[in-house]
């Protein structure tokens, strides 16, 4: 039972630990036992003593090596906003716990998916309880939850006859927000004309009247409604409908068959590019992602919650019970009050295809890359 217990604690030590033999060490491990052979049939002490020196600087390299890896914390720091195909820096800070012994020649690398990545971080020396930070660029070619689980560390201190190595897992993730790309011109030049045929039934400055509501503090004087007021008895200020259409509501259906995911995928994209365009210009974006649903809203905040909804959005099997999300289903009833409806298909959906009668503009994904 006890030894049942080392062999398990041995176990968990050696799990994140791996040694292996250079190309120089081979070469000595040989010339080791070539002299150990040589001793054993010669009977030679100075062999003897030889093979003794040998064998302890192999002893040694294992143990030193052994105290680089120990008390070791890393710790990495992803970016809060990743874009596919672009760079985007990550942090890594090792820190040596050791109270009196240094840390050389250490090497860094991110483990992803069982494969080792070089970073190109290389630590000569780390004194005792100091710290080193490094960054280092990333690029993801893909949108999606981004993992990278564990971190290993190398060293070939002292003599370069062993790599050995040290897995922490030491876990980050990072949602990777769409690649946004310039839109089409030939899309560009329709879009600010959309949805300025009719006034939005909201205050703001403008012509026509909004609402009639009693004086308050602070009210502009030249908004008294001077007729209302002498019926009244009482200050009555007007309240104009803002003439200038700011919001839009952007929609991406996500029941997609197999054989439409790349175009999907494209229309994601789109939809990404979209919504920058339209916050570049102030309005407030509403996003319809499948059955996520991110209300009106504006700034970068707002903006990025957008970009994650769609970062993390996956295509859905086409089924006879597949059903339109209520948003989906009121699309055109916003755009007949006014408000400005854009919808990305990815596929001829029928469905889709009718509750999209009437929305400002359909954009077909399949039409642009």
């Amino acid at each position: 039972m006890r030894f049942e217990r080392v062999r398990a604690f041995l176990r968990r030590f050696y799990r994140y630990r791996s040694i292996r033999v250079t190309p120089e060490g081979t070469r000595f491990v040989l010339l080791t036992l070539a002299v150990g052979v040589a001793a054993i049939n010669t009977g030679n002490n100075l062999l003897y003593l030889l093979l003794a020196m040998m064998l302890s600087l192999i002893i040694m390299s294992g143990l030193l090596s052994e105290q680089c890896l120990k008390q070791l914390d890393v710790r990495r720091r992803m970016p809060e906003h990743i874009f596919a195909n672009r760079p985007a820096t990550v942090s890594l800070t090792v820190v040596n716990r050791k109270h009196h012994l240094p840390t050389f020649s250490l090497r860094v690398m991110d483990v992803i998916d069982g494969t080792d990545v070089d970073r190109g971080i290389h630590l000569l020396h780390l004194a005792p309880r100091a710290s080193a930070m490094h960054s280092y660029p990333i690029l993801v070619p893909r949108r999606g939850l981004y993992r990278i689980p564990q971190i290993k560390l190398l060293t070939r201190f002292p003599f370069g006859l062993f790599i050995k190595a040290a897995t922490f897992p030491v876990s980050s993730e990072a949602v990777i927000y769409p690649e946004i790309k310039p839109l089409p011109s030939s899309l560009v030049s329709e879009l600010p004309g959309l949805g300025h045929d009719q006034p939005t039934p909201r205050r703001g400055p403008g012509v026509a009247l909004y609402n009639l509501r009693p004086y308050r503090t602070g009210d502009d004087s030249r908004t008294i409604h001077w007729k209302t007021s002498a019926r009244q008895s009482g200050l009555i200020v007007r309240e104009t409908e803002a003439e200038d259409q700011r919001r839009v509501t952007l929609a991406l259906p996500t029941t997609v068959p197999e054989e439409f995911h790349h175009i999907f995928e494209r229309g994601v994209g789109l939809t990404a590019s979209l919504a920058s365009f339209f916050r570049e210009r102030g309005y407030a974006v509403r996003a319809l992602v499948g059955f996520v649903e991110i209300p009106y809203g504006v700034g970068e905040a707002h903006f990025y919650r957008v970009l994650r909804a769609l970062g993390l959005c996956q295509p859905v099997a086409v089924s006879a019970q597949s059903k339109l999300p209520e948003g989906f289903r009121t699309l055109g009833e916003r755009t007949m009050l006014g408000e400005l409806t854009i919808a990305v298909l990815s596929w001829p959906d029928p469905k889709m295809t009718a509750a999209c009668r009437g929305v400002s503009r359909v954009v077909l994904a399949s039409e642009y890359s």
